[in-house]
């Protein structure tokens, strides 16, 4: 059997890119820690809080569609090189916003930015490495987001209390984006389709969009990430803010309580998540899909239980939700190489953005928005039972506690869809290679030249 080949710059483009992706998730997790003192400083709500990461996420979104298409026509490292530069710049000027609004356009800026990065490095990570080793790679590249949480959680409450400002990592955090970028702009990308069996032509694809909407398969998993952005972004947006009301933490140790739940459990499901994934795809066609969707019942489970549980010991409390988002994790090294197995590598950046644009519109985008509303409308409900005349920071906790259990009834709305994907993936896998090999067929008989091959080396 015909082997598929990686290209030979393989694992240093990867590095390069999971650098990059690290400092993506770090810039976008600033605002999450800072929320409380963007509070009071503003006197906003909840509401608007959710708000904030809402404008973000849908600007990110749309902006993605179109920067999605560029990169299945354009160069790659030039579209993922002037995102970081725009994004490392809008992040700095975050730290100059003046009120809340000014916040908010200054943060568009930053969405615009990093939306041109995963269309384009998905793409290319397809092209890096074969069927087999995806699971594994992605694993690496999307270890990114923990770490990147990782590093936010646990410096940016230092950076505020070391500066007594909420503005100055902001400004620290755009210097190491600038840095990389100029390393961005030296890869040498391989040829779209050189770790595929079967070659691929270099031809533009005629109504591409319509041809991804096509794949039963793709709208099902990006049913799953939309379900499941919406209880990551609520998750990822309030949880500091709901251990310091709620559980009555200082800022500093309640971002790094949060880095334990959200980031340290990422090193380990990632990493060990990818070789399972890998290891249950050579054994069976639809194993990742399964493998996503068993650990979507546990994570919603473990997660459902620690909030159900009320006023538990804080030490309990990230423990057993850290357990429960361990288990999220897989979700990426499952979807995001599903994508890839029936997704033409002509098409893989356009569907990627196409499916960070469900995600991110009607998941991402609105789980802080909903949660925000919800923690408002408890709060209320709260302060009427009690027959308090003022609010208070009790009920604003209680409000923000009750609303966060659409975390884990969202994971479960994830795992559903991944059960359904299951049943169509095997066919629109074959539908795929089929396509392909005619391609192939017309290309060898008009004596064509394919664009196949690996990557030169760094």
């Amino acid at each position: 059997m015909q082997q598929s080949q990686q290209a030979k710059n393989a694992w240093r483009v990867l590095f390069l890119l999971f650098l990059a992706n690290m400092f993506n998730f770090f810039d976008r997790t600033i605002p999450a820690i800072i929320i409380e003192p963007l509070r009071m400083e503003w006197d906003l709500s909840d509401f608007q809080l959710g708000l904030g990461g809402t404008v973000f996420t849908v600007v990110y979104a749309l902006a993605g569609i179109q920067l999605g298409r560029m990169a299945d026509i354009g160069s790659r490292r030039k579209i993922m090189g002037w995102g970081l530069v725009a994004w490392s710049g809008f992040t700095a000027l975050t730290g100059a916003a003046w009120n809340f609004w000014s916040f908010l356009l200054i943060r568009m800026g930053v969405g615009i930015g990093e939306a041109s990065y995963a269309p384009a490095a998905n793409s290319l990570l397809g092209d890096l490495f074969p069927a087999h080793k995806r699971a594994r790679a992605m694993g690496i590249f999307m270890l990114g987001l923990p770490l990147g949480l990782l590093l936010a959680f646990f410096t940016v409450g230092a950076m505020v209390e070391a500066f007594g400002s909420w503005r100055a990592p902001f400004y620290i955090a755009a210097v190491p984006g600038l840095i990389l970028a100029i390393f961005i702009f030296f890869i040498k990308e391989p040829a779209r389709g050189a770790a595929e069996v079967v070659k691929t032509s270099s031809a533009p694809v005629a109504n591409p969009i319509r041809k991804i909407f096509a794949v039963r398969t793709f709208w099902w998993l990006t049913m799953a990430g939309l379900a499941y952005n919406f209880a990551s972004y609520a998750c990822n947006t309030f949880m500091v803010p709901m251990l310091q009301r709620y559980f009555d933490m200082p800022l500093q140790q309640a971002a790094v309580a949060t880095g334990v739940i959200v980031g340290v459990t990422g090193l380990f499901g990632l990493t060990f998540g990818g070789w399972v994934a890998d290891k249950v795809h050579q054994r069976w066609a639809t194993g990742r899909l399964w493998f996503g969707a068993i650990s979507m019942l546990i994570s919603a489970l473990a997660t459902g239980y620690a909030l159900l549980a009320g006023e538990i010991a804080i030490g309990v409390f990230v423990g057993v939700f850290a357990f429960g988002w361990l288990f999220s994790y897989n979700y990426f090294t499952s979807v995001y190489t599903a994508i890839q197995d029936v997704i033409e590598p002509r098409l893989r950046a356009t569907a990627v953005a196409l499916f960070f644009a469900g995600l991110y519109l009607f998941g991402g985008g609105m789980g802080p928005l909903v949660v925000g509303l919800l923690s408002d409308h408890f709060a209320e409900a709260a302060q009427s039972a009690a027959g308090a005349l003022e609010m208070s920071e009790a009920f604003k906790a209680q409000g923000l506690h009750d609303a966060m259990l659409l975390i884990p009834v969202a994971l479960l709305l994830a795992m559903a869809a991944l059960i359904v994907a299951s049943r169509s993936f095997v066919a629109d896998r074959q539908k795929m290679e089929a396509s392909m090999a005619h391609d192939a067929q017309v290309l060898d008989e008009e004596g064509a030249s394919p664009e196949v091959g690996t990557a030169a080396s760094v």
